[in-house]
């Protein structure tokens, strides 16, 4: 992996390589600024030659691939830097769900109190919270890079899904415009689908309400799609609860025929029930806002298909990750240098403000401490620790999670370190909202390797 580089004056300079950079380090000539990814600062040189380097994005829905190339006069770029940025828009979702619940709570179970005034407008261009998330992600690595690296111009692909394709394979024409509930409603869509009885019981309870159930709950992240929604009795919808189909029908037993009734349709609604288009849904309505605030800073943007990228990578038999199918976004002749570690960026916010664990009552568990800091550490900073003897001895880097006893959590990337000492640990990196880990780099097979040579 390249080694990012910076001038006296904190200008970015051309990265390069590890070899350099650890003599330069041992000269005297730099000092480390960064760990992650790992920046030197020159200590006597300001300014020089740079050449034409890219950033390369991948925007997905749970991970976004990135990568940092140079490029060449003939079409070949050189790959310097890659990375891979896992988003946290689910726990954004979970979140905004808890506070959702709990203001509620307040004005209607506690006292009723009316809003005092409507803050709930929604400029143009507005993104769910989980959403925006991903776009703000990606725009910070951007500006990083940025500021580390002599960037002009970014390559973006902007690929759209066509979700009506992925749910009906046939469509076409004028299906698009006419949609699954063309002419009808959605209950009587469902009452129609299911002869006017419970999808689960046939009619076996005997209960002759019939409500519209959803077989992946809306409480777990079920969508309103048709696919995912039936008609059911009041009886079963209570019985199921919380639970998805799948899940029901193991819970089950075959101790009634209304039981087994039960268990055999809720196995067969689990196995037909279409694949969620969620992720799909967040890359389209996510696209644009990454594009235009890639435009907004100023660099030539390039936009590039999904079907383009992955006719560049079997072209040049490059394995498919979110980082190297950012390499092969746009037109691209070449990649030299594509098999390099790849820095995994997981976003993990930066704490919370939650003084209290609460029971599954609401109550307060305990109370967390007030004190952000702890012997000089704060929770997400990154350190090193030199244990000598006993069980957990050795060398163990990663994000630290500090205690007011002194007695620090250590993540690692092969797991939690418990119950380190803060006399054994060294700060290599401030927390600064982000995980990482370094990935090895990937070889290319040998199918890959033929159909490269051919």
């Amino acid at each position: 992996m390249a080694v990012l580089v910076i001038d006296k004056r904190k200008r970015p300079l051309m990265p390069c390589s590890e070899k350099r950079a650890r003599l330069l380090l041992d000269r005297g000539r730099a000092v480390v600024v960064r760990v992650h990814p790992f920046t030197i600062r020159l200590k006597d040189r300001v300014g020089g030659d740079t050449q034409p380097t890219r950033i390369k994005i991948d925007p997905g829905s749970r991970a976004t691939g990135m990568a940092l190339v140079r490029e060449g006069g003939d079409g070949t770029e050189h790959v310097l830097w890659l990375g891979g940025i896992a988003h946290r828009g689910h726990v954004i979702h979970d979140r905004l769900a808890q506070r959702r619940a709990a203001r509620r709570r307040r004005r209607s179970q506690l006292r009723h109190r009316a809003p005092r005034f409507d803050n709930r407008t929604r400029p143009a261009g507005w993104l769910a919270p989980s959403l925006q998330h991903r776009v703000d992600t990606t725009m910070a690595w951007v500006k990083r890079l940025r500021r580390w690296a002599p960037v002009t111009a970014v390559s973006q692909e902007l690929v759209r899904f066509d979700m009506q394709r992925m749910d009906n394979a046939t469509i076409s024409g004028i299906e698009y415009q006419q949609g699954t509930l063309f002419g009808t409603e959605v209950r009587e869509y469902l009452l129609h689908r299911h002869q006017h009885q419970c999808a689960y019981c046939a009619g076996l309870s005997g209960d002759p309400v019939l409500e519209v159930e959803h077989v992946h709950p809306r409480s777990r992240g079920g969508s309103d799609r048709v696919g995912n929604l039936v008609i059911g009795c009041r009886d079963c919808n209570q019985v199921k609860g919380n639970r998805t189909a799948g899940e029901w029908s193991e819970a089950l037993g075959r101790r009634s025929a209304l039981d087994r009734a039960r268990k055999a349709n809720a196995e067969r609604i689990s196995a037909g029930k279409r694949p969620s288009l969620r992720d799909a849904s967040a890359v389209n309505s996510t696209r644009w806002g990454l594009f235009h605030a890639l435009k907004a800073t100023g660099l030539p943007v390039a936009a590039g298909t999904g079907g383009l990228t992955k006719w560049n990578r079997q072209r040049l038999g490059i394995p498919k990750t979110h980082a190297l199918d950012a390499a092969c976004v746009g037109t691209v002749e070449a990649i030299e240098g594509w098999s390099r570690p790849v820095l995994a960026i997981r976003a993990s916010g930066r704490g919370s403000y939650q003084r209290t664990r609460l029971t599954r009552h609401g109550f307060p568990r305990g109370y967390l401490m007030r004190a952000k800091r702890v012997r000089g550490f704060q929770t997400g900073d990154h350190v090193r620790a030199a244990v000598g003897t006993g069980k957990k001895a050795g060398i163990h880097r990663g994000r630290v999670a500090v205690r007011a006893t002194g007695s620090f959590n250590i993540q690692t990337p092969n797991g939690v370190i418990q119950g380190i000492s803060h006399r054994h640990c060294t700060l290599t990196q401030r927390a600064d909202g982000y995980g990482y880990h370094v990935q090895p780099k990937i070889a290319a097979t040998k199918e890959e390797a033929g159909s490269k040579a051919a």
